[in-house]
């Protein structure tokens, strides 16, 4: 959810396919670059929708750059011509059909370049196979395309152009597995500079994640998150009709049900929240009547928690659907049901939700602080900074949306490369310190914020800062691990902060898939990849699980690559 994500990432509004890799790195990082080195902050990044550069078979017009070879050896000097000069000049033939769109005129002569070709001339043979296969996917004829490109790498285990089309073929037949081995091996033999498998491997690590997420979900066993991240999360609330019942003593008013639900959050008995509010729903019993619709809410919102979306969807329809329930119910289950449908990935949903939130209540600052956060993972800076500024205007004693608000002031202006701007979100951020000095979140994404701007002695400052004043944050270590990296690539200081955050809180989600990607860098795949196993168990959707899955599957990639290129790739590789 957005605002429990947030609250589990030290409060910061970027999305965790972004923080799990901090550095704003592409999830192909996950196959083996160094990571935490030489890292620089997107100069320009987007302020409002992404663009859709994928066509409707899922490719990119970049793709298209995996083309024909054209590449043609010395001629003899004899006089004669060679069987491998014949060869070469009907090869040369079919590309000019090619080039024309003949593709069938043009696989006739590949063919007969391939019956021409002397056998031990195996890397001009090879060629011919891929220039045939490149025919063949214009025919969308993608067996022909996947058989021929084995061939040329059968003769030339190393040819980087065959690999990429023939991992091409696999995406388009749904081959995910084989496509992203034949896609991270292109990227590894190319060293990295070759955008087009880039940008494949990127997709095709997405696409497999988002498979193995949602067969993962259909049969995990959902555990509820750390009593750190909850106690975070209900603190985003200024104005929750459940949660602001917390700071009372005295619940003679209410029922005993739902007083002990009550007191149950007190006591950090979150596992035994849903079942009691279920039983006080169900209870026959008069008393339970007047404050039945704040009982649904708060298992609506532990549902939401703990991972059940379809339950929480139905509580929080039933309350919104309600039209006897008071407005400030109403308004928080809609806000809560708006970043349930953001972590389901349907933004149309959730800010239908918001809307209708802040018309039932247009100064609810609630609304808009969690609104602020939709927007900042969607990158729509303008609209994140209207909403923080609007959250600050009506809770103006809320430390956390002040800090959002000078965030998002400092994303606006290193989007618009405006220096002043950044200059007085800094200045902003340094005034929350006097106005709110023990939110730990001020320290946090002030010295997040310094990392991008590669201040990082002063960032170290900062984050010793947070600690101090939140020394039980485990992500405020995570952080500060990976601040060790980017810094002067101190690894094993960065390796302790990191099991630090992971002794004081044993389900941060967080250091167990940080922790998996630096271990893949240090070559330490097999653990790797049971830390991102831990890492799974704790994922409550498909977001995060896809994200996790995609840290997962370059890791086990990049064992099955090592095998199949030799060791003396992946040493090269690994210095990369």
């Amino acid at each position: 959810m957005t605002g429990a994500s947030g609250a589990s990432v030290a409060g910061s509004p970027l999305p965790k396919w972004q923080l799990a890799l901090v550095v704003a790195a592409p999830v192909a990082l996950g196959l083996g670059y160094i990571y935490f080195k030489n890292s620089k902050p997107s100069s320009k990044p987007s302020r409002g929708k992404s663009k859709n550069n994928l066509k409707k078979n899922g490719t990119t017009c970049a793709d298209k750059q995996i083309s024909i070879d054209t590449e043609n050896p010395p001629k003899s000097t004899n006089d004669a011509e060679t069987p491998l000069e014949k060869a070469q000049k009907l090869k040369n033939l079919g590309n000019e059909q090619f080039k024309i769109g003949k593709y069938d005129e043009a696989i006739s002569y590949y063919n007969s370049a391939i019956e021409t070709c002397p056998q031990e001339n195996s890397e001009a043979i090879a060629t011919f196979y891929q220039n045939r296969a490149a025919a063949y996917e214009q025919l969308k004829k993608y067996s022909s395309v996947k058989a021929d490109c084995t061939k040329a790498l059968e003769l030339n285990p190393r040819y980087a152009k065959a690999l990429l089309r023939r991992a091409r073929a696999m995406e388009y037949s749904n081959e995910l597995e084989p496509a992203l081995e034949d896609v991270t091996a292109a990227c590894i033999l190319e060293n990295f500079s070759n955008q087009t498998a880039m940008m494949m491997a990127d997709r095709v690590l997405k696409q497999l994640g988002r498979q193995h997420a949602t067969e993962y979900l259909a049969k995990k066993k959902l555990i509820m998150p750390s009593k750190y991240f909850i106690k975070t999360y209900i603190i985003t609330f200024h104005k929750d009709p459940v949660f602001s019942m917390l700071q009372d003593t005295d619940y003679s008013d209410i029922s005993p049900g739902f007083a002990k639900a009550l007191q149950y959050i007190k006591e950090q008995k979150y596992e035994d929240i849903i079942p009691i509010c279920t039983e006080e729903i169900n209870s026959s019993d008069p008393n339970t009547l007047p404050h039945k619709m704040k009982v649904l809410l708060l298992r609506a919102t532990f549902y939401m928690l703990l991972g059940q979306h379809d339950a929480s969807i139905e509580d929080f329809g039933t309350i919104i659907n309600n039209e006897s329930v008071s407005k400030d119910i109403k308004v928080n289950a809609l806000i809560k049901r708006a970043t349930l449908f953001m972590q389901l990935e349907n933004p149309d949903k959730s800010f239908c939700d918001f809307e209708t939130a802040a018309g039932l209540d247009p100064e609810c600052g609630d609304v808009y602080h969690h609104r602020g956060h939709v927007n900042l993972i969607m990158e729509k800076i303008d609209e994140a900074r209207e909403d923080f500024r609007k959250a600050v205007e009506f809770n103006p004693d809320f430390g956390v949306g002040y800090v959002q608000k000078c965030y998002a002031d400092y994303r606006y202006g290193i989007v618009e490369r405006s220096k002043e701007v950044i200059e007085e979100a800094m200045k902003n951020f340094e005034a929350a310190f006097e106005k709110f000095p023990n939110c730990s979140e001020c320290y946090t994404l002030y010295a997040q914020m310094l990392t991008e701007l590669q201040e990082y002695q002063k960032a170290d400052t900062y984050f010793a800062k947070a600690i101090e004043k939140d020394p039980i944050n485990a992500t405020v270590y995570v952080h500060r691990g990976l601040l060790q990296l980017q810094w002067h690539g101190n690894v094993e200081k960065a390796i302790e902060y990191i099991n630090k955050a992971l002794e004081m809180d044993d389900k941060c989600e967080y250091g167990y898939e940080t922790l998996g990607t630096i271990e893949v860098q240090r070559g330490n795949v097999e653990e790797a990849i049971k830390l991102f196993d831990k890492a799974l168990t704790l994922g409550r959707t498909a977001m995060e699980l896809t994200h996790i899955f995609s840290l997962k599957n370059a890791a086990k990639t990049r064992l099955t690559i090592k095998e199949r290129l030799g060791s003396d790739v992946m040493l090269n590789f690994q210095n990369i």
